[in-house]
């Protein structure tokens, strides 16, 4: 159980972090910035469901599912597997959340036309929030690719197939706000020459 009784420690006046194994890196190590990608990614769908929560509840319920995931994503990537034992069993990604993503993103690409151009960040409040989620969630993702990739660092299977994932289902999402497609703004190569 999390508790928080005092918001501020002090023990990060030096610069430094506190992962979920007790090691103290610097604010600025890869490994932090990707779980704080992690938690701008959810502060900003946080944002779109300001304009998803009525208009559109399934996509809405969905993103109320993936911002807990989220959490779960961040608490894995701060966790690092460092062989050594801990005193608790670490959250990781599992493979059941990254299908369930999947499911999610084929339910609602059912409903689309197939596109024919790239598709401009916009059309309804939604759809550009929801764009906006998935640019800072590709970020996310490379940084969580370059942690993956660093020798000494290791980073979960499921968490970086989950995180690819991720934009995936917000470009879908996107799309399905945006009237099914309908009111997608589409990219004319050169048009503005």
């Amino acid at each position: 159980m999390v508790r928080l009784n005092k918001i501020y420690t002090r023990t990060g006046d030096d610069g430094s972090t506190g992962l979920g194994s007790g090691e103290r890196r610097p604010k600025y190590d890869l490994r932090v910035e990707a779980y704080g990608t992690v938690d701008e990614t959810n502060a900003t769908i946080g944002l779109a469901r300001q304009h998803t929560g009525g208009a559109h509840p399934l996509v809405d319920e969905m993103l109320a599912r993936i911002q807990n995931d989220l959490f779960d994503l961040g608490a894995d990537l701060c966790t690092p597997d460092a062989g050594k034992p801990l005193d608790y069993e670490p959250l990781r990604i599992i493979d059941a959340q990254v299908d369930r993503l999947e499911a999610e993103i084929d339910a609602l690409n059912a409903e689309l036309d197939p596109l024919r151009s790239f598709v401009l960040p916009g059309g309804s409040p939604a759809a550009a929030a929801l764009h906006l989620a998935r640019t800072v969630s590709r970020r996310a993702e490379r940084l969580i690719v370059h942690l993956a990739a660093t020798p000494g660092e290791t980073v979960g299977a499921p968490a970086l197939r989950y995180a690819n994932r991720l934009s995936d289902f917000l470009f879908v999402a996107s799309r399905h706000v945006n009237d099914r497609g309908s009111g997608d703004v589409l990219w004319v190569p050169g048009k503005t020459r």
